[in-house]
């Protein structure tokens, strides 16, 4: 595991200053505390911090091969290395290290942009062929491991693994794209292929770019995406012997490692699946990391201690403290854009107790996209049949007027509050999707804005993100559907970007063996009843791992990372919330409606609505201001 960084001249082949490759290079220390280096030639420039994982000894990187002639900077682990070390030494040719990295240079020689296709892992890498006078970058197929980029006006393509690298740069244009700003307070993260800056991009998961000297930047290429095709013709004992053998492997595969070597448990059915493969595959103990909460009402720590036991795993267990929230600015440097999951802070600290113990972690994500586990599937799917019983042109009208006067019950279970039913009915099955991700809704996020910054937005809303990858989806199924659309954005956007900082911060790697390709594919030939059965989610990943975890783990209702914002805003950050959003840099910034958030904060610290949630969005957007683009505030809060 590393951070990657470079810069390329697309027009010519200028000198690049070291100082400067350095300084790119140095941002992203914390990724690669082992070692450092760059590389340096004309028109090009190579930056690499190395974690080192295998072949300690000689997988330094920039990697180029014998000749000199292709050159690597990678991000990642590569877990089927060894089978293709041996197809390519069966082709003729010679490895000097025993390193995954060295694979990739000749999987490019022997196979061109469709090396990638041969990966089996999580990756980011920009490869140089001197020959063919190309950069080639590409990412996963889930998304695990970043990659940035960007243009400048100067010809020069900068790249790296965090956004921080290309700030680095001098000429990088800071000016923040409005229609990422949008995609953040509607899904709380930017999505791909935005940035929250108008210059940089993300290269999408599934995608590679190839840029050619002296000619225009062209568009990224997919070269994978999941299709659910629900045909498996395979009954359920199959199915569950089948996912067994799957899981099993992805998990040993991802167990090769010659440093310290662990897995986080939660106490949910991911994370506890997770460790129970790996206790099979360990000749000892797993080692596992659990946080647990001194709030009790967010503490799942005693099912992770029933997980260790069964298991006799090495157990550490943290406990943090229920008022820990002093990470808001530290999280804001992190992330380099607006990021409003609060889950972030419980991530930070189940890091860093992980990097005590272990250099490489295995975790649980995942699974729920794939698997059919969260909560919103189940409700989605009963409002799914409500909206199959009238069609769109009576829903709309009705539920659209009923769900404008019906009070708003924050208090109650989600499906007790008719409000937020009747909006999801009045709208078509994509779009109330959308509806139900949205960390701020419609009708209470355009509020919000500016007339200044609803003009500079041109009419877009993040909808549109939902409705484009809808079009590619290629199914009916209700359920393949909202799954297809999250494994291409909160998956990638949320939580893969939550990990990744927060590990990465720790010098952690942490290995996704739920999120391996072939798994997930094979997933998404089985049919929906398989995932979601009588309002149980997950439902053949359970019955699959019920001879391995306690009933209690497998069927308890999900808890997740959560913390108390409501408690936090009407309490200890009650004057930092008044400050920040009222007289700080988000107010100075001319793009929000001061009245429309002085209105949300008075209605949550009376106690009358709860507005947790849009005021960490606006909490986090403003850390962002003052900790990423450098602004102070102008005046004080009234």
């Amino acid at each position: 595991m590393c951070g990657i960084s470079g810069i390329f001249d697309t027009r010519g082949r200028r000198d690049f200053d070291a100082a400067l490759m350095h300084r790119i290079n140095d941002t992203l220390h914390h990724r690669g505390p082992d070692e450092g280096s760059i590389h340096l030639q004309p028109g090009l420039g190579f930056g690499h911090r190395r974690l080192s994982i295998i072949d300690i000894a000689t997988g330094q990187q920039p990697l180029f091969n014998a000749q000199g002639t292709v050159g690597i900077v990678f991000n990642g682990e590569i877990y089927n290395y060894q089978s293709l070390m041996a197809e390519l030494q069966a082709l003729g040719y010679v490895f000097r290290t025993r390193s995954d990295t060295e694979v990739i240079v000749h999987a490019w020689s022997a196979w061109g942009e469709d090396c990638v296709l041969k990966l089996r892992g999580m990756f980011a890498f920009a490869l140089w062929d001197q020959a063919r006078d190309v950069l080639f970058l590409a990412r996963d197929r889930m998304g695990v491991k970043p990659m940035y980029y960007g243009l400048l006006d100067d010809g020069a393509l900068v790249f790296g693994s965090e956004l921080k690298a290309l700030m680095a740069h001098p000429q990088l244009r800071r000016d923040i794209e409005p229609q990422a700003v949008e995609e953040y307070f509607a899904l709380g993260y930017v999505a791909e292929p935005r940035t929250v800056f108008r210059q940089a991009l993300k290269l999408p998961p599934g995608h590679t770019l190839v840029v050619r000297r002296g000619e225009p930047l062209g568009q990224p290429r997919r070269y994978w995406d999941v299709s659910f095709t629900l045909d498996a013709r395979i009954d359920e004992v199959q199915a569950q012997e089948e996912l067994l053998r799957r899981l099993r492997e992805s998990v040993k595969l991802r167990m090769i490692a010659e440093v310290p070597l662990g897995a986080f448990l939660s106490g949910g059915v991911d994370s506890s699946a997770v460790v129970a493969m790996m206790a099979g595959e360990s000749s000892g103990p797993v080692k596992t990391c659990s946080i647990a909460f001194d709030d009790p009402a967010y503490n799942e720590s005693e099912f992770a201690r029933q997980v260790a036991e069964r298991y006799h795993t090495d157990h550490h267990v943290e406990t943090v403290q229920s008022d820990d929230f002093d990470l808001i600015d530290t999280l804001a440097r992190l992330y380099d854009e607006p990021y409003a999951d609060s889950s972030a802070i419980p991530t930070y600290r189940v890091c860093q107790l992980a990097r005590k113990h272990v250099t490489v972690a295995l975790s649980g994500d995942g699974g729920d996209e794939s698997f059919g586990g969260y909560r919103r599937y189940r409700l989605h799917m009963m409002e799914e049949r409500m909206r199959a019983s009238l069609p769109l042109g009576l829903r709309r009208p009705l539920f659209g007027t009923l769900g404008r006067l019906y009070p708003k019950a924050d208090w109650a279970p989600r499906v007790f509050r008719a409000k937020t039913t009747f909006q999801a009915l009045a709208r078509n099955s994509v779009e109330a999707y959308f509806h139900t991700m949205s960390v701020i809704r419609d009708n209470e996020r355009m509020p919000l804005y500016s007339a200044r910054f609803k003009s500079e937005l041109g009419g877009y809303n993040a909808r549109e993100l939902f409705l484009r990858h809808a079009e590619r989806a290629n199914t009916d199924d209700p359920l393949a559907m909202i799954q297809y659309i999250d494994l291409h954005t909160y998956l990638v956007g949320d939580i893969n970007t939550k990990v990744d900082r927060a590990s990465m911060a720790h010098s952690l790697e942490v290995r996704e063996p739920l999120m391996d390709h072939p798994l997930v594919e094979w997933l998404a030939t089985l049919p929906s009843h398989l995932k979601l059965r009588g309002g149980e989610g997950k439902y053949l990943f359970k019955k699959s791992l019920e001879p391995h975890l306690p009933r209690d783990v497998l069927y308890r209702p999900k808890m997740g990372f959560a913390v108390p914002l409501a408690r936090w805003f009407r309490g200890p950050l009650r004057q930092r919330v008044r400050g920040s959003l009222l007289g700080g840099p988000l107010a100075d910034s001319g793009w929000f409606d001061l009245k429309a958030i002085g209105q949300l904060v008075e209605q949550h610290e009376n106690g009358s609505r709860d507005h947790s949630t849009p005021l960490w969005t606006l909490l986090m957007y403003d850390a962002f201001l003052r900790n990423v683009m450098g602004m102070a505030p102008m005046r004080q809060a009234a």
